[in-house]
């Protein structure tokens, strides 16, 4: 079974030093570039954070600091992933919450024009948390029944998420093959989200609103207006900087609209 692609399609997985979208930094990518001749290319790098890796992150994936003191910082390497998923499609094992939001703040703290716009996403996570309701080892057994080699680390865990995909699209008739089947078929998880932390979305009448507090499901014009000290709250707030640069680019809009 073969995916069919009109452009590349990168699956990722990132091994980081613990899970706040905010503060956390990324010790290791392993990129999977699927390209529509069905050729693989694979790029893994170990980073170094430039923070300490938690305890309970060293505990999953076995990189200690002195591991990665010597590799590359993200910022040294951005322009090279950016170049390397360009025009890709994007995939990964619970992408949509953890690794696409995580590898966005990392791009935006080096200065790097990286873009989801116009991407379509497929997390394998959701086809399978639909279909089966498990985690990724469990998905590798069961539809490849193997067991992933290297599991944690990044590359072990992209090839095995690959893997997964395909043995997916095998075994359920409904599953055509395409990404943009695909996308739609898992929901279109980004077309509602406006920040890849959700902390902003789009409500059933296309308006921006906050997911969260105690605005939670008005719009962000209604909040610029009638609280602007909140939108600075925010911005100095522990929250990511893909959400600050997005409910910006609102209050521009905002603010040009009511001139």
């Amino acid at each position: 079974m073969t995916l069919k692609l009109n452009r590349p399609l990168a699956f990722i997985d990132l091994e980081t030093t613990g899970l706040n979208l905010a503060n956390d930094r990324i010790v290791e990518i392993s990129i999977l570039k699927l390209l529509p001749d069905q050729r693989k290319e694979i790029m893994t790098q170990r980073l170094n954070p430039e923070i300490l890796i938690s305890a309970e992150a060293t505990a999953i994936h076995g990189i200690t600091n002195d591991d990665v003191k010597n590799e590359p910082t993200f910022s040294k390497v951005a322009g090279t992933l950016n170049s390397f998923i360009a025009n890709s499609d994007l995939s990964g094992y619970n992408i949509v919450k953890f690794d696409l939001p995580l590898l966005v703040e990392e791009f935006l703290r080096s200065d790097v024009d990286f873009s989801i716009e116009g991407r379509k996403v497929i997390d394998v996570m959701n086809i399978y948390k639909m279909m089966e309701k498990r985690d990724l080892g469990a998905a590798y057994k069961f539809y490849c029944d193997k067991e992933i080699e290297n599991r944690h680390s990044a590359e072990g865990d992209i090839i095995a998420t690959h893997e997964v995909l395909l043995a997916q699209i095998e075994k359920y008739d409904e599953l055509t093959g395409t990404v943009e089947h695909l996308y739609e078929f898992t929901g279109k998880p980004l077309d509602s989200m406006i920040d890849m932390a959700s902390r902003i979305v789009m409500n059933s009448k296309k308006e921006p609103v906050f997911n969260f507090g105690k605005y939670k499901d008005k719009t962000l014009y209604e909040v610029f207006e009638k609280d602007p000290s909140y939108y600075h709250w925010m911005l100095r707030g522990d929250f990511p900087l893909y959400t600050k640069k997005k409910m910006t680019e609102y209050l521009l809009k905002w603010k040009n609209e009511n001139r």
